[in-house]
């Protein structure tokens, strides 16, 4: 399953465009700034990135795309997760 939208970095303020794959359980982010250019698959998620995630997942599970009640529990435990933790796991999620 792949998931992707644009925002805004918030560190330069550029547009850059998020992508996220779940493989094996496992959810990796993937940030660009161009179109065409690689994906930089080192970015450490934030919170607003894992919320837009959850969103986007909501929105396709009433939609039935594919999203399943695991999907949705584990993007909201790690969300959770953040207040205890402070930052996430580096991008990847094992439930």
């Amino acid at each position: 399953m792949s998931i992707e939208w644009t925002d805004t970095d918030p560190d330069t303020g550029e547009k850059r465009f998020v992508r996220v794959e779940k493989f094996a359980r496992a959810w990796r982010f993937q940030v660009r700034f161009r179109r065409r250019t690689d994906w930089d698959r080192t970015v450490v998620p934030t919170r607003d990135m894992w919320e837009a995630l959850l969103d986007a997942l909501e929105r396709r599970y009433r939609r039935r795309e594919g999203v399943s009640d695991e999907d949705l529990a584990a993007v909201r435990k790690i969300i959770g997760d953040f207040g205890t933790e402070g930052q996430g796991d580096g991008g990847t999620e094992d439930t």
